[in-house]
């Protein structure tokens, strides 16, 4: 597994070396620590971009260290550019599994106003992305660990499962399934209301109940998966009815999970833009860390 850690001076990029240095990974594991000088910050001033490639290698070496301490295989790399498209971009070339990045919390307006590099990472990352957050709001004197798995019985959905089922996790750690039955595939209300008139309510129970079906079999697939593989899979109310980004991020955040696990359907541009992404929206409003699973 090749996972590339995309830091810079901060908190939040310090918890993301944190975590990848703690947390087990599969043998084998590779790591590189990249960091990038951010050319907006130094348009106006080009001469203090040597200072800043030097305290960026100095900064990605320490996290390196660290790692290779920790006894894992890492290295460092620096680059100059911007970040949202320089991570991604190398993500591809080194032919990344998963890219982890730390959230710096910047609430909706400042989000829309200034950008986000975890957001663009997410958009534009070619493999998987974790956007790493402090974790459960309940903390714990071991390092196990509680994680949701989101599945709607879609291939990308089988992908998370999948990568969850064979990865290694801190001993007495927990997994928890919820597939959200969702009642209307449409993407907003305006086309969905008028279904109610046309249709004959027998049609809309049989939606439903294909909805449910499709959802109660995902979560015995996902279960069958992860007890294969002698994981805790935990109880709890499985499939819930309504919309599956506020009942995720409620399940996650009463459940007190440490991360999020998810499958992504891949849409890009325009179509995530006025649909939106369940997996974004999740990846982006959790209290603790999520990964989004794109690839093999």
């Amino acid at each position: 597994m090749k996972i590339l850690l995309a830091i810079d001076s901060s908190p939040a990029s310090q918890l993301v070396v944190n975590m990848a240095a703690t947390r087990p990974w599969p043998s084998g594991t590779a790591f590189c620590v990249m960091s990038v000088v951010d050319l907006s910050y130094f348009q106006k001033v080009p001469i203090l971009v040597e200072d800043a490639k030097h305290g960026a290698q100095s900064l990605v070496e320490r996290a390196a260290d660290k790692l290779t301490l920790c006894g894992r295989e890492a290295f460092s790399e620096v680059h100059v550019g911007f970040p949202r498209k320089a991570i991604p971009e190398y993500a591809k070339q080194w032919g990344a599994d998963l890219v982890m990045v730390g959230s710096h919390g910047h609430n909706p307006v400042r989000r829309f106003l200034l950008g986000s590099v975890a957001q663009a990472v997410l958009r534009l990352s070619p493999c998987s992305v974790e956007i790493v957050r402090p974790g459960s709001v309940h903390p714990r004197p071991s390092p196990a660990m509680k994680i949701l798995v989101a599945t709607d019985g879609s291939e990308c959905s089988a992908k998370a499962v999948y990568s969850v089922a064979n990865r290694p996790w801190p001993a007495n750690s927990e997994v928890r399934i919820i597939s959200v039955v969702q009642l209307l595939t449409l993407e907003n209300q305006q086309t969905a209301a008028p279904l109610c008139s046309e249709y004959p309510s027998s049609l809309l129970e049989q939606v439903w109940k294909e909805a449910r079906t499709r959802s109660e079999e995902a979560v015995v697939d996902a279960l069958k998966a992860l007890t294969a593989k002698g994981l805790n899979v935990a109880g709890g109310k499985t499939t819930p009815v309504g919309e599956p980004r506020l009942f995720i991020l409620d399940e996650a955040s009463n459940w007190g999970a440490d991360l999020i696990v998810l499958g992504s359907h891949g849409r890009h541009g325009w179509d995530r833009l006025l649909m939106g992404s369940v997996a974004e929206s999740v990846a982006l409003h959790a209290h603790c860390s999520v990964e989004v699973i794109r690839g093999q």
